[in-house]
């Protein structure tokens, strides 16, 4: 109960801070400041041009965010547990350079979802850039009922088969009926899921133990949602 209660304090104080931040936010571009003077309401009429402002994203929509990057930790952490960021290191004459890499995505779960990369020598500094570059990403999903089995008409799932590549990594989006649910890794799923997409079917193909890579191209894939037409192999 009380760690319920924590997170929700935790919710508001960050919702409060967020709108703050907006408040007190001088944009410098000439399309943060038709957003800022409220001009633009809609973001699809901006996603087609360059957006270099993170809070034009934060004020068109309500975002919510997941970290993406999985991988394996030693030392303190303790082998073979799950972590949200990656650490390298480059040999030099000083010593071992250690660097952060951290793989955020952000969605509002009506169609709009975006990835960022982030790194840096911390990990909070990491974070954060990868959020920044998630909401600087932003595209449009277009989403459908495009299952035989099902007829409902809803934005539950995707509207045809659609094929998204990033390096060795390959997913195949398969439209699926009402009650199937998210048949795709977990990376994916998170990403499935700030769309607002519920039930798909998938097939992935080469290298799929890159994080990186298999959220590129799970977002190659979605990006395609909005051609009229897919051929697909």
């Amino acid at each position: 109960m009380e760690r319920r209660r924590s997170q929700r304090r935790e919710k508001f104080d960050n919702s409060e801070a967020e709108k703050a931040k907006l408040d007190s936010w001088k944009p410098k571009t000439l399309l943060g400041r038709l957003v800022k003077e409220k001009k633009i309401k809609n973001i699809d009429e901006i996603l087609d041009k360059r957006i270099l402002e993170e809070q034009i994203v934060e004020s068109l929509l309500t975002l919510e965010s997941d970290l993406l990057l999985i991988g394996q930790s030693k030392g303190k952490f303790g082998g073979g547990k799950r972590r949200a960021w990656k650490q390298t290191q480059r040999k030099t004459m000083e010593g071992n350079v250690p660097k952060f890499s951290c793989l955020t995505v952000v969605g509002d779960k009506n169609g709009h979802v975006g990835i960022g990369l982030g790194k840096a020598k911390e990990t909070l500094p990491a974070r954060e850039k990868s959020l920044r570059k998630a909401k600087l990403n932003v595209i449009k999903v277009t989403r459908g009922c495009g299952s035989f089995d099902c007829v409902c008409h809803e934005n539950h799932s995707i509207p045809f088969i659609v094929r998204g590549k990033c390096g060795s990594s390959e997913v195949v989006l398969f439209p699926a009926p009402q009650g199937t649910g998210l048949v795709i890794g977990d990376e994916c799923k998170r990403i499935l899921k700030l769309v607002g997409i519920k039930d798909v079917y998938s097939k992935t193909f080469g290298q799929t133990r890159s994080t990186i890579n298999l959220a590129n191209a799970c977002m190659d894939a979605l990006n395609k949602t909005n051609a009229k037409k897919q051929i697909t192999k």
